[in-house]
C-alpha cells in the first residue's frame, strides 16, 4: 500500500494525496496504534513537549504534540476518557501522534482526578484553560483554526468548555467519540443495562467500570468519612474481582453511602429516578453540573462531529443521537 501511495504522490502531487488519501492514511494509522503504517512511513515522527501553563489560578500540565516536519495547520485539545493514566495513556498518546502526523498541533491536558477514576466539574475549567493556551499561540492554531477532540465522559466536559464565554467564539469544532447527553440516563444504563430507543426499553450488559467511576466520583462529596472509606474499598475489591461479595461492607454504610449503594445495585430502570433523587445533595450537584440535557446548547458555536458504537458498553449510542438533536439543525 505504501508503494501505491508514493506512486500516486509522484504522479498527481501532494495536494491530491491530501484531498483523497489523507483520511485513509489517518484511519489506518489509528488502527495501527504504535505499529508501522503507511502514514508513519510518509511523515516525520512528531515532537512531544511537556507543557506547564496556568488556568483559573492553578498550574496546569499537559503534553503538546507537533508535526515532525512543517508547521501545524490547525490545533486541537485532546481529552481522554476516564482512565487512570489520563493524558499519558498509551492509546491516547498514539492517537495524538496520528493527529500530529496529519498536521495538527495537539495539546493533551492533565486532569488530576482521572488518576483516581473520578470525573469532577473542575475539569471543565481545566479543558477551557488548555484551549485558551492553545489558541494564544498562533503557530499552533494558525488563523484561529482550533477545536477539541474528546472520548467518552470527556465529551460532555468538552461541550461544556466550548460553552465558556471566554472561548465560545473560538472553538470551531468538537469531535466527540462515545459521549453523553443526559447523565441520568447514562446511570440508568450503567446500573441496569437499560436504554431507550424510540421510547422503548432495550437492554444489554454494560461494562461495570461505569458504575465504579460514578462511585469514585461521588466519594469525595460525602460528609461521612467512614462511608467514603467503605465505598472506596468496594470499588477497589470490584475492580480487582467483579465477583467480590460487597454485602458485609454494605451493612456498615451510613445513610449517604447506602443511597449510592442502592442506586448501583438496583436492577429496575423504573426505580432509578427515585434512587437518583435520594442521593446526597452534593452528589446530585456534580451530576447537575456535568449533564448536558438541561443546558442551553443554542449558545454553542462549535460544530459537533459525533461518533458512537452501537455496542458501546459504557455509554449507549443513543446519547450521541440525543446530543445531535439538541443543537440547531446542521450543527451536528
Amino acid at each position: 500500500m505504501a508503494v501505491i501511495i508514493l506512486l500516486a504522490v509522484a504522479i498527481f502531487g501532494l495536494s491530491w494525496m491530501r484531498n483523497l488519501i489523507a483520511p485513509a492514511l489517518v484511519l489506518t494509522d489509528i488502527v495501527a496504534g504504535a505499529a508501522p503504517s503507511p502514514l508513519k512511513a510518509l511523515t516525520a515522527a512528531p515532537r512531544r513537549v511537556e507543557m506547564r501553563f496556568s488556568g483559573n489560578g492553578e498550574p496546569l500540565d499537559g503534553d503538546l504534540y507537533l508535526p515532525g516536519r512543517g508547521r501545524p495547520r490547525a490545533g486541537v485539545v485532546l481529552v481522554p476518557g476516564v482512565v487512570p493514566l489520563g493524558h499519558r495513556d498509551p492509546r491516547l498518546a498514539a492517537f495524538a501522534q496520528t493527529l500530529a502526523r496529519a498536521g495538527f498541533a495537539v495539546l493533551a491536558p492533565s486532569l488530576p482526578a482521572y488518576r483516581l477514576r473520578q470525573v469532577q466539574p473542575g475539569d471543565v475549567a481545566r479543558i477551557s484553560a488548555a484551549f485558551r493556551h492553545l489558541v494564544d499561540h498562533p503557530d499552533w492554531a494558525p488563523q484561529g483554526r482550533a477545536g477539541m477532540v474528546a472520548f467518552s465522559y470527556a465529551v460532555g466536559f468538552a461541550v461544556l468548555a466550548a460553552l465558556d464565554p471566554a472561548i465560545r467564539e473560538q472553538v470551531r469544532f468538537v469531535v466527540g467519540i462515545g459521549g453523553y447527553y443526559d447523565l441520568n440516563e447514562v446511570l440508568t444504563y450503567a446500573t441496569t443495562g437499560h436504554y431507550r430507543v424510540d421510547g422503548r426499553w432495550r437492554q444489554r450488559t454494560p461494562d461495570p467500570y461505569g458504575q465504579w467511576v460514578f462511585l469514585e466520583s461521588a466519594r469525595p462529596h460525602l460528609r461521612d468519612a467512614r462511608d467514603r472509606w467503605l465505598l472506596g474499598e468496594m470499588a477497589r475489591r470490584k475492580l480487582e474481582n467483579l465477583d467480590a461479595d460487597l454485602a458485609p461492607l454494605a451493612r456498615e454504610l451510613g445513610p449517604e453511602g447506602r443511597s449510592i449503594y442502592r442506586l448501583l445495585t438496583n436492577p429496575d430502570p423504573a426505580a432509578v429516578p427515585a434512587r437518583l433523587a435520594a442521593l446526597p445533595v452534593a452528589v446530585r450537584g456534580v451530576l447537575d453540573a456535568l449533564t448536558l440535557h438541561d443546558k442551553d446548547l443554542t449558545a454553542l458555536r462549535a460544530r459537533l462531529i459525533l461518533l458512537a458504537g452501537e455496542d458501546d458498553p459504557l455509554i449507549p449510542y443513543t446519547q450521541s443521537l440525543a446530543l445531535a438533536r439538541a443543537v440547531p439543525a446542521g450543527q451536528a
